[in-house]
């Protein structure tokens, strides 16, 4: 569960190390967008460098297009490293191209569905393969292809994204990223819709936007307190051979809350460590 990822272009490699010691659940150096054509063998080299050394934390690569003409480099170069932790796989389409990668290395995947043609494929694209580790979304690309200009446009793709992430077994995705990296409250506003519709995490552009979605989608202590009831509940139930039960504040609960009630009681659990 990893509540907040710092992407950084791969063009920067005297960002690496500040970015590892930021404070993020994980990192991202980006070889597809933030890198200009010009500059992709040098991105590619620094990135393989940087990852000669294992990484205190989870430190994946973002490739570039799948279909392009720098992918095949890009494994190349990053695949087997000790410091790497994952793929990001942009613009995913189709489970054929994600099966295509896994032949090829041996991490875990993480597609990135980013336009309508992804949106349609993205449960079969989650399921391609066991490697496969979780499903995000490209916001501003499909923003782009879907002809959208706010989040009310994008309300659709972010729930199919997160049922067919569910649906295949992977965990709650993480959000995309949020572009205005000066405006926090925004931020704040857009990571609690998005943890309504089930996300668990953002990606962030940069270190100050960390803070702001570690508290967005850190379970509150009342929300831990409501959880861990609810497992004591149930746990009496179970003892008597009862299926349900009503708890003090006159919920009525059942076990299928109980992965739910989990889930808020490891996460409190990791972040009060």
């Amino acid at each position: 569960m990893l509540l907040t990822l710092l992407y950084v272009p791969g063009d920067r490699p005297d960002r690496f190390a500040k970015a590892v010691a930021a404070g993020a659940d994980a990192v991202i150096l980006d070889l597809e967008d933030a890198v200009v054509a010009g500059r992709k063998a040098y991105a590619r080299e620094a990135v393989a460098e940087f990852l000669a050394d294992p990484q205190p934390l989870p430190v994946q690569v973002r490739v570039n297009e799948l279909t392009g003409p720098d992918v095949a480099a890009d494994l190349a170069a990053v695949a087997g490293r000790p410091g790497l932790a994952g793929l990001r796989l942009p613009k995913v389409e189709s489970p054929a191209t994600v099966a295509a990668v896994a032949a090829r290395v041996d991490t875990p995947l993480h597609p990135l569905v980013e336009s309508a043609v992804g949106l349609e494929s993205a449960y079969a694209v989650a399921a391609a393969h066991p490697a496969v580790a979780s499903l995000g979304l490209g916001e501003a690309d499909l923003r782009s292809d879907l002809g959208v200009a706010d989040d009310d446009g994008l309300l659709w793709a972010r729930g199919r994204i997160v049922v067919a992430a569910r649906a295949a077994g992977l965990p709650p995705p993480a959000m995309s990223v949020y572009a205005d990296v000066t405006d926090l409250d925004g931020l704040a506003a857009s990571c609690a819709a998005g943890r309504r519709l089930g996300f668990l995490g953002r990606a962030a552009i940069h270190p100050r936007q960390l803070p702001v979605i570690a508290a967005a989608f850190r379970p509150a202590d009342r929300e831990v307190d409501r959880a861990r009831e609810l497992l004591a509940a149930l746990a009496d139930a179970q003892t008597r051979d009862s299926g349900t039960v009503v708890l003090p504040d006159g919920r009525f609960a059942d076990r299928a809350m109980v992965a739910a009630a989990r889930r808020v009681v490891d996460l409190a659990a990791r972040y009060a460590a």
